[in-house]
């Protein structure tokens, strides 16, 4: 997919709900403060580095492997955000640089996953949030599955459960799971059980959690 058909598709009505919905998930647990700093690993065309680059207001840096997709985001730059190329795994900045740190569905295709949220955890002074694909949920069964379909192909649906175990090791605080997309289809019925359903049962196809980076203070 190239990021002109990426982006194109939360212009969708269907995209635009599902955009809208795993961004509200995603801000209510980062909790950013306004004018802090904040880093999106693995940006893409910048879609979600934008809406918070809109809602936080401080230094937000997209970083991302793929040239053409930094170009795209580049050039949609809305609010001052920077973007840099970069690898999860190796971050090029200092160890508590930043506020706040996210990371979208990135890591669902990266083999180093363990790598890559240590150097996410070592960057950040407060807070963090990864969305992930949710194994537990109805679009797995739909795209997940043998190798995944379309844009999900190759992608690696996680688990509450085993993304606590990768985080086991590292410095952070609790950790806080929640799911959003239920009914991935975005019709009047999924956007109606959206409304009700609760996030703490963890069956949603976007998969958020989040937590504090601790770094050598006290829990």
């Amino acid at each position: 997919m190239n990021p002109e058909d990426y982006e194109a598709w939360y212009h969708t009505r269907r995209g635009e709900w599902i955009g809208t919905v795993e961004y509200a998930l995603l801000k209510s647990m980062l909790r950013p403060e306004p004018g802090g700093s904040l880093l999106d690993v693995g940006c893409g065309t910048g879609y979600f580095t934008r809406l918070f680059a809109r809602d936080v207001g401080g230094s937000v840096i997209g970083l991302d492997p793929n040239e053409e997709w930094l170009s795209y985001a580049r050039a949609h730059e809305t609010q001052g955000e920077r973007y840099l190329s970069g690898r999860a795994e190796t971050l090029p900045f200092p160890d508590r640089s930043f506020d706040y740190t996210i990371s979208i569905t990135s890591l669902c295709f990266m083999s180093q996953q363990e790598q890559a949220l240590r150097e996410l955890v070592r960057v950040t002074r407060r807070r963090f949030a990864l969305g992930l694909l949710n194994r537990h949920s109805l679009l797995y069964l739909q795209k997940g599955r043998r190798a995944g379909a379309g844009a999900y192909r190759g992608a690696h649906w996680h688990t509450a459960a085993e993304v606590r175990t990768l985080f086991a090791a590292l410095p952070v605080g609790p950790l806080a799971t929640r799911t959003a997309v239920l009914l991935p289809q975005g019709d009047a019925m999924a956007r109606a059980v959206e409304h009700c359903w609760p996030g703490n049962v963890l069956l949603g196809a976007f998969l958020v959690v989040a937590g504090d980076a601790m770094n050598g203070q006290r829990p």
